[in-house]
C-alpha cells in the first residue's frame, strides 16, 4: 500500500469513526471519557454485528504491523513471526491496536477530558521542522487580555511563557456579527477560535434530520474549531455568534507546531520524573500522561515558604528539583521546629485536601528548588484511586 493509498484510507475510513466518536464524546461530556468511548465504539460495531469500517480496519492494522516490522527490522518477516512478535508486544505496550470487540475490558483513565492528540506524520505528511510562526502586531492591552482568555482554556496550559507569547502574536482579531458563522459544518478548517467576548452557539445537522440541534454553547475562554486541527477532519458542526462577539483565530500550522508539541515535550519531560515517584509507581504510562498535562511548575527560591501553617490548602505539590523543609509551631507564639526534610520525588500538602483542613505545617524551599503541582479539582480526579494510599501515609508525619 503506497503513502497516498493510506493516507485515502484515514481521510476516508479513519476520520469519519473518529469525528462520530469525538463528536459524540464532546455532547455528552461523560466525567471518564475513555469507558464512554469504548462503549460507544462497541455500541457502533454490535449495530450490524460489525461496521465496515471497523471490520476492514482490524485487517488494515494487521498488515500496518507486518509493514512496522518489516521497516524496523530491515527485512521480510514471515507470518509466523509477525505473529510471535505481536504477541509478546500486547503485553508490554499499551499503546498496541487490540481486537476492537475487546474493547469492553479495558478500564483506564479517570479524568473528564481527553488530551491534545498529535497529527499523523508521513510520506505523505511532511512535518516543517524549521516552522516560523506568524506575527501580528498587537498593543499591550491586546496581549494581556489574549493572556486572560487563555488562561482559561486547558489546551494552552502546556505553554511556557515564550510558547504562550509566540501563540499570541500569531493570533488575529476577527469581530463577527450577530449570526455570523464562522465555522459551518461540513467545510474544511484550517483554524481555531479562542472566544475573548459574547457568546456561539454551536449547531449540528444530524443524518436523517432536516433541522440543525444546538448541541453546544461557546463562552469567554472557550475554544471552537479545534477537532478539524487535532484530526484533520472536516468541520463537525456549525458555529454561530448569538451577538455581536470577539475571537481569536489561530492557523493549523502553528497550531501544529506549538501548542501540539509543547503538549508532547510536558509529557516526555514529566514522564521520567514521574516514573521515580514513588507514590506513583502503580500507575501505568496512560495515567501518568494525564497527571502530566495537568500538572504545573512554580520556582522557589532558598528560604520562599512553599506553604505557610494555618493557610488553606489548594494544592498537593511534588518536589520536581531541590531541596525543602517543613516546620511546625506546635503551640502557638513558639518558634517552629524543624519535623520533616523533602527531597527530589517526594510530595507534601496532601494534608490539606484529603481533610480540608488549613496546612498544618510550613514547607520551606531550601536553596532553590522546583515544584510541580495539581489543584484541588485535579488532586481528586487523578489521585483519587491512591487516596487510601496516601491516607495511610499520612502516619509519618505523627
Amino acid at each position: 500500500m503506497s503513502a497516498a493509498d493510506h493516507q485515502m484510507y484515514i481521510q476516508t475510513k479513519i476520520n469519519p469513526v473518529l469525528e462520530a466518536l469525538v463528536t459524540q464524546t464532546l455532547l455528552e461530556r461523560p466525567e471518564d471519557p475513555v469507558p464512554f468511548m469504548v462503549d460507544w465504539l462497541c455500541k457502533q460495531a454490535s449495530k450490524d454485528g460489525e461496521l465496515p469500517e471497523v471490520k476492514k480496519l482490524k485487517g488494515e492494522v494487521e498488515e500496518l504491523k507486518n509493514r512496522i516490522r518489516v521497516l524496523e527490522g530491515g527485512g521480510n518477516l514471515g507470518k509466523s513471526e509477525v505473529e510471535d512478535e505481536e504477541d509478546e508486544d500486547d503485553d508490554e505496550d499499551e499503546d498496541e491496536v487490540g481486537d476492537l470487540p475487546e474493547f469492553t475490558q479495558v478500564n483506564r483513565g479517570r479524568g473528564p477530558r481527553a488530551s491534545v492528540s498529535a497529527e499523523a506524520y508521513g510520506a505523505w505528511n511532511k512535518k516543517d521542522t524549521e516552522f516560523k510562526a506568524p506575527v501580528y502586531e498587537k498593543t499591550e492591552d491586546q496581549v494581556t487580555r489574549i493572556k486572560g482568555v487563555l488562561a482559561n482554556s486547558f489546551l494552552f496550559s502546556a505553554l511556557e511563557a515564550k510558547d504562550l507569547e509566540t501563540v499570541i502574536l500569531a493570533m488575529q482579531e476577527k469581530t463577527l456579527k450577530a449570526k455570523e458563522r464562522p465555522i459551518c459544518q461540513g467545510d474544511d478548517g484550517d483554524v481555531l477560535y479562542v472566544v475573548e467576548k459574547g457568546i456561539l452557539d454551536c449547531y449540528k445537522k444530524f443524518d436523517g434530520e432536516s433541522d440543525e440541534k444546538l448541541v453546544k454553547t461557546c463562552e469567554v475562554g472557550d475554544v471552537f474549531g479545534e477537532l478539524a486541527l487535532l484530526y484533520n477532519c472536516p468541520r463537525a458542526a456549525s458555529v454561530e455568534a448569538r451577538d455581536d462577539a470577539v475571537v481569536w483565530s489561530l492557523d493549523r500550522e502553528s497550531f501544529n507546531a506549538i501548542v501540539k508539541d509543547a503538549a508532547s515535550k510536558k509529557r516526555e519531560l514529566y514522564d521520567k520524573f514521574l516514573t521515580s515517584v514513588p507514590l506513583l509507581e502503580s500507575m501505568d504510562a496512560y495515567e501518568r500522561n494525564k497527571i502530566a498535562d495537568a500538572l504545573k511548575t512554580e520556582t522557589f527560591s532558598d528560604g520562599d515558604f512553599i506553604c505557610k501553617q494555618g493557610d488553606p490548602g489548594d494544592k498537593f505539590f511534588l518536589l520536581e528539583d531541590g531541596e525543602a523543609v517543613a516546620t511546625k509551631a506546635f503551640v502557638e507564639g513558639q518558634e517552629p521546629k524543624e519535623v520533616m526534610k523533602y527531597k527530589t520525588g517526594d510530595y507534601f500538602g496532601e494534608l490539606a485536601l484529603l481533610k480540608n483542613e488549613p496546612r498544618a505545617a510550613n514547607v520551606i524551599a531550601k536553596g532553590s528548588c522546583r515544584c510541580a503541582f495539581l489543584d484541588r479539582k485535579s488532586f481528586k480526579r487523578l489521585l483519587g484511586p491512591l487516596e487510601d494510599i496516601l491516607r495511610r501515609a499520612t502516619d509519618r508525619y505523627n
